[in-house]
């Protein structure tokens, strides 16, 4: 799931000097009716961003048929929204710095909200992908300035917790949505699936708004574009900082790539799957919250790159697997794609924070943008892949972006090597021990 900073204040994230710290006795704590409904509040916000923001993506079969596009014309459906929250998501969400948190997240997830009971009676693609896109743009006032709410308003104590609920609305928002719009195209097309998908977005954004308690730490403050841009300058110039967003673009890629097209392989022969068993498929992303959950203790046990190289050899061998002509080893090999995907953006976006010494906020926003540009680049080349080559172009294209996530890892590993031996001098001893024990420790400080 999108990663957040819970640690800047709000000066920090505009790139001004921040301010005092407010006191912690003025913060929601756990067990009050206003932590409850701050809560809830980000919960339905959360689920309806993601219900929105993925609503085609399970219906792309039924679009295409409906109106004579190809996947790739289709996939310009997720992928347009994809990409405009992306661009949008540094300026949008900066704004909240001006205006508050509340005011953002209500404007945001209502405009989208109410486009969405628009978008259902596009007459042409050019009309839905415009109104995709502005979409995507509203929604970008949502995910980095939820994260900046519960950090200024929830109890230092409980923010993880916080931020672990609205994350779960996420999931579930960007699962069911496409679960609940494959059944329901079935039945009555795809035009009304969307339309109930917005109805139930409406619902959310009126229950966020009537249960968000008013922010009470938030320091309004001018945005200052300037230094915003420095410490933006300053993200991009960290290799490291780098290396993550190039790893979670790629990483995303893949997911984009194999999850636009799915539905088209499974309706096809030989597998003839309806649009309802198809929405069902998405129930996999199950294991990805499985995944994100464990992969703290993986990270612990074999560090930054182990976890990498562990996500990469899940997500290859379940492209591999996805090659087969048997269900039940579709299925497998998607479980191991999902899995290696979540732990994968898990380890890199985690990473991020704690890479990024100041600016933590920007840094995160940074990656979020280059993951969402990679949902978007996959999600078309992905189609385009499969239109001209079938899905063994959309596995060979996926294999690819994980082999340049190896390359990466590598590259990180071999200068982590060097850096342990360069700074083994010859004090080591005939035996070498002191020089091994450099590496080992090197090679820990670098996970």
């Amino acid at each position: 799931m999108p990663p957040a900073d819970t640690g800047a204040s709000a000066a920090q994230r505009a790139g001004a000097s921040a301010p005092p710290s407010p006191d912690a006795t003025t913060k929601l704590s756990p067990g009050s009716p206003g932590y409850r409904r701050a809560n809830f509040a980000l919960f339905a916000a959360g689920l309806a961003t993601f219900a929105l923001l993925y609503s085609t993506q399970a219906l792309l079969p039924a679009i295409s048929a409906d109106l004579a596009l190809t996947p790739a014309q289709a996939s310009l459906t997720v992928t347009a929204t994809t990409a405009a929250l992306a661009i949008a998501l540094l300026p949008v969400s900066a704004l909240s710095e001006k205006y508050g948190r509340t005011a953002v997240m209500t404007a945001s997830v209502f405009s989208a909200a109410l486009l969405a009971l628009v978008i259902p009676f596009a007459p042409d693609l050019t009309t839905l992908v415009v109104l995709r896109a502005v979409q995507g743009v509203a929604l970008a006032g949502l995910p980095a300035t939820a994260m900046a709410y519960l950090a200024e308003e929830i109890h230092p104590k409980a923010v993880a917790s916080a931020i672990g609920l609205y994350v779960a609305g996420n999931s579930i928002g960007g699962m069911s949505s496409r679960v609940f719009s494959g059944a329901v195209s079935q039945a009555l097309g795809w035009r009304t699936a969307l339309f109930v998908v917005g109805l139930i977005a409406l619902a959310c954004a009126l229950a966020f708004r009537l249960l968000v308690p008013p922010a009470r730490n938030f320091q309004p403050g001018p945005v200052n574009p300037a230094a915003l841009l420095r410490t933006v300058t300053g993200h991009l110039g960290n290799a490291l900082l780098r290396r993550l967003y190039t790893i979670g673009l790629l990483f995303m890629g893949v997911f984009g790539a194999v999850y636009t097209v799915l539905g088209y392989r499974l309706m096809a022969e030989p597998f003839g799957l309806s649009q309802t068993a198809v929405g069902l498929i998405f129930l996999v992303y199950l294991v990805g919250t499985a995944a994100s959950a464990g992969s703290g203790a993986l990270l612990g046990r074999v560090g930054r790159r182990g976890a990498l190289y562990v996500a990469v050899s899940l997500a290859a061998a379940g492209l591999l697997l996805t090659l087969s002509t048997s269900l039940v080893l579709v299925l497998a090999g998607l479980v191991l794609i999902t899995g290696g995907f979540f732990t994968g953006h898990a380890v890199a976006s985690s990473s991020v924070s704690r890479t990024a010494t100041t600016g933590r906020a920007q840094a995160s926003a940074l990656y979020l943008t280059a993951y969402y540009i990679g949902n978007s680049v996959g999600g078309t080349v992905g189609a385009s892949a499969f239109n001209a080559a079938g899905w063994e172009g959309t596995v060979a294209l996926s294999l690819a972006a994980l082999v340049g996530v190896a390359g990466i890892t590598l590259y990180a590993t071999r200068r982590a090597v060097l850096t342990a031996r360069a700074g083994g001098g010859s004090g080591a001893g005939p035996s070498g021990v002191g020089v091994r024990n450099r590496l080992f420790t090197s090679l820990a400080a670098h996970k």
